[in-house]
C-alpha cells in the first residue's frame, strides 16, 4: 500500500504508536495532483477521505473506499464503484477487499462526446 502522508498525519501515527511496518505501508511525502492521479490509476482500490479523489477514482475505473460516512458525489456509489466505510476498521477492510464492480460504470457524467459536439457547433457557427 502506498500512503502519501501529510506531516500532521505522520505525527498522529507516531502519537498513536502506529508504525509503518505494522501497517505494511510504503509511506511517501505528500504528492501533487498529477502524481495522485498516477497512483490512483495504477491502484487496485483507492482509500480516501478526499471528495475529489472519489470522483477521479470513478473516472479512472478504480474502485474506491471512502473513509467517511457521507459523500458529495453520491452518483459514484451507483454500481459499487465507491463504498462509504466511515472510520470502522472492519468496514474499511471489507470494502477494500470486495471484488471490483462488473460491467461498465454508469454514464452519470455523460457519454464523453461533449467536446466534439462543442467543436462541431462552433465550427458551424464560424462558417455562417
Amino acid at each position: 500500500m502506498v500512503l502519501p502522508l501529510h506531516p500532521r498525519t505522520r505525527a498522529a501515527m507516531g502519537r498513536d504508536g502506529l508504525t509503518q511496518a505494522e501497517a505494511r505501508l510504503h509511506v511517501t511525502e505528500p504528492v501533487g495532483h498529477r502524481a495522485a492521479l498516477r497512483l490512483a490509476a495504477g491502484a487496485r482500490v483507492v482509500l480516501t477521505d478526499s471528495g475529489g479523489l472519489q470522483k477521479e477514482a470513478f473516472w479512472l475505473g478504480v474502485p474506491c473506499v471512502t473513509l467517511r460516512d457521507e459523500t458529495e458525489w453520491t452518483e459514484t456509489l451507483d454500481g459499487g464503484w465507491n463504498v462509504l466505510a466511515g472510520h470502522d476498521p472492519d468496514r474499511i477492510v471489507a470494502a477494500a477487499h470486495r471484488p471490483a464492480p462488473s460491467g461498465p460504470r454508469p454514464p452519470v457524467y455523460g457519454a464523453g462526446g461533449a467536446a466534439g459536439a462543442v467543436v462541431e457547433r462552433l465550427a458551424a457557427w464560424a462558417e455562417r
